[in-house]
């Protein structure tokens, strides 16, 4: 699975994803620190990415467009180092 993390998460877990063989990219190191939700739910559309966040913005903006991509985690933790996150990420998209 593609992931694309969210500006309010660690930049550490996109790297603690990889590691764990997980196609994981932050927005921050792509250069969309300051992106809009729209630009980054647009990025994640191209690139089949899923985004996983802490902002509960994503959902209705998918809801309120009718899209049907791109897939969008919600984290409910905040705080969570990079391992933690890419652990719970890890368990999640295993479901």
């Amino acid at each position: 699975m593609k992931l694309l993390l969210d500006q309010g998460l660690p930049r550490s877990a996109a790297d603690a994803l990889a590691a764990r063989g997980h196609d994981a990219a932050h927005v921050g190191a792509l250069g969309m620190a300051s992106a809009t939700d729209e630009e980054i739910l647009e990025r994640a559309r191209r690139e089949a990415r899923t985004v996983v966040t802490l902002d509960t913005d994503f959902h209705a903006l998918l809801a309120l467009s009718n899209a049907t991509a791109p897939s969008v985690v919600p984290v409910r933790v905040e705080g969570l180092r990079g391992e933690d996150l890419a652990d719970l990420v890890v368990r999640v998209i295993a479901l």
